[in-house]
């Protein structure tokens, strides 16, 4: 009789010590989520006072690495390869992306954007809603959103297809199809077909640009600005 007891006092401080457990790891998912919701939220934020500066059409160069494309049948040829987690990315986007974005509103030049996704499954997510956003005629205004908020920790879980909505939603992009593209994953075959071209065209890393077919050393917009308008 004593040795059942000890052995049923043993279950229940087993089953004590596994509900604990239990709970602490519960817990510990639960203010994770808790935490990365906050992330997300305070960096839409930045978003708020975002001004849009309306749609452009863009095409899909299928012989070029199926590039986002604008201004096709230009004579000079601006292409822009970037991952959206990129750090140096974003510090090209802040540098030279107003830059880039006149070349193609002003229509000064073909500009090619080649997006990336090497660097992990939220590249990935974010390419491919960067495509969706392009179907709208928005890729130049999700573009320049995506790196406002890019996240400091490369596939922290900061780019789930919610939060590309809701970015895509703060550009003003709030079509059902867009969330379904989204959602989906609609344009990973154009994703795949962008980053299976990077080593066609010498491509090791992000920003890389090139002009005319040769790569540019000055990626900075007084360096653009001289290997584009000084020849």
């Amino acid at each position: 009789m004593a040795k059942q007891q000890a052995k049923s006092g043993d279950n229940v401080t087993r089953w004590i010590v596994i509900a604990m457990v239990s709970l602490v790891v519960v817990t510990g998912v639960v203010f994770s989520m808790m935490n990365q919701n906050s992330k997300v939220a305070s960096s839409l934020a930045a978003l708020d006072d975002y001004e849009s500066k309306g749609t452009i059409a863009s095409t899909i160069d299928a012989e070029n690495g199926s590039a986002i494309t604008f201004n096709s049948g230009l004579a000079k040829i601006v292409d822009v390869w970037e991952d959206p987690q990129c750090p140096a990315c974003k510090t090209f986007e802040e540098a030279s992306g107003e830059y880039i974005d006149s070349l193609v509103r002003e229509k000064k030049a073909m500009v090619r954007f080649h997006v990336l996704s090497f660097l992990g499954d939220e590249s990935v997510r974010a390419a491919n809603a960067s495509f969706c956003a392009a179907d709208e005629g928005k890729y130049l205004d999700f573009h320049k959103a995506l790196y406002r908020v890019q996240s400091s920790l490369e596939n922290s879980g900061f780019w789930s297809n919610e939060t590309l909505i809701a970015i895509g939603n703060k550009v003003g992009i709030t079509s059902e199809k867009f969330t379904t593209c989204v959602t989906d994953g609609q344009k990973v075959d154009l994703v795949q077909a962008n980053y299976e071209s990077m080593s066609k065209y010498g491509v090791q890393g992000t920003p890389t640009v090139f002009i005319d077919g040769i790569k540019v050393t000055d990626p900075s917009p007084d360096g653009l600005r001289a290997a584009i308008e000084g020849n």
